[in-house]
């Protein structure tokens, strides 16, 4: 939670006030921006582009725990939350909206961290804040942003739009966010029952940083770019590998057959998970929150990105008779099943 001696009441701004100090250094970096925060709407401009829009709703206690998030983070990572949607349909992004729900226990000082990294991410993926709504909240904080974008039409991907013989290729490794968050919640853990041990995270803050402070993929949308290459299909990895799989083979209407043994796993994850007595694969697949990029590709634009380290090829689709299908190390098939990240299930 925030601590700082310094201490301003929310109440004494009162709502516009508040926007308005938030938002007073705002600085608009993209000429589809007309007009940004400050009026009654934002004016955006795409000159003929296809608009892409998504949004995430972030809650306190179900999404994010703030005993070990600091706010600047939190912040960070509710953008790349976002952006990860519109990076996914091909696109570009180019502004968000943020609004807040917020409970007494904040002080003015808390909000401004959280929006500092919100600004830090606007800044590093060039992207314009163009408006948003506060609120007061009895149920603690609340994050709701909005990400819009845009593509020219035949560059959008889509998840139901995979081929059989295409090849199944993601970004980056998995795994990494949830073994992160396990982490963490060890540390909490153990810091509850006594609070005169300090967090052990060292040699471990790539998997933290994973969890919480995210990057979306970008970059690996300029590279297929810049190798010629447009997915036949993609998706982000939020919910773990088997459940982005799952989708896109059941809205192509297809089936695949995902190899374990070619499913990225970085080594202080794979290390990691053992000491917690967790199968890194069943992590990979399951964990969530990874922000990766899955796509599917065709077989002939592999030779453009086999030499591409930041991308691997995992499995290919198959017919759906063939149904959802991984192949273990040892060569056995096992039907693929969903089991990622639900926000509904119960306690």
């Amino acid at each position: 939670m925030f601590e700082n001696k310094e201490r301003t009441d929310i109440g004494t701004l009162g709502e516009f006030g508040l926007i308005d100090h938030l938002t007073k250094n705002i600085e608009l970096r993209n000429p589809s921006t007309n007009k940004g925060a400050g009026d009654d709407a934002a004016v955006l401009d795409f000159s003929g582009k296809k608009m892409l829009v998504s949004t995430d709703l972030l809650l306190e206690g179900i999404h994010f725990d703030l005993a070990y998030t600091p706010l600047r983070h939190l912040g960070y990572k509710a953008v790349q939350v976002n952006l990860s949607d519109i990076y996914a349909m091909n696109g570009t992004a180019t502004q968000i909206t943020v609004s807040l729900g917020l409970s007494s226990k904040f002080p003015l000082e808390a909000i401004e961290e959280l929006y500092e990294g919100i600004l830090i991410a606007c800044k590093k993926y060039n992207i314009d804040l163009v408006g948003g709504d506060t609120s007061s909240s009895k149920q603690g904080l609340v994050i709701s942003v909005t990400s819009i974008g845009y593509a020219d039409v035949e560059e959008i991907c889509y998840r139901n739009t995979a081929g059989e013989g295409d090849l199944i290729c993601v970004s980056g490794d998995l795994g990494a966010a949830y073994i992160g968050l396990q982490l963490l919640e060890r540390e909490k853990r153990i810091f509850l029952e006594n609070p005169n041990i300090q967090p052990d995270l060292e040699g471990k803050d790539y998997i933290v940083e994973r969890q919480l402070k995210p990057e979306a993929r970008k970059d690996i949308i300029e590279i297929l770019r810049d190798l010629g290459v447009k997915p036949t299909s993609m998706i982000d990895v939020s919910d773990g590998l088997s459940s982005e799989v799952i989708h896109i083979c059941t809205q192509s209407e297809k089936g695949c057959n995902l190899y374990e043994d070619k499913i990225p796993i970085d080594p202080m994850t794979y290390e990691t998970a053992r000491d917690f007595n967790l199968d890194p694969t069943i992590c990979a697949l399951s964990g969530g929150e990874d922000y990766e990029l899955l796509f599917t590709i065709k077989q002939s634009d592999y030779e453009k990105i086999k030499f591409s380290p930041d991308i691997s090829v995992i499995g290919h689709i198959t017919e759906k008779s063939a149904g959802m299908n991984i192949v273990s190390k040892s060569g056995n098939v096992h039907p693929l099943k969903a089991q990622g990240w639900n926000s509904f299930k119960k306690d």
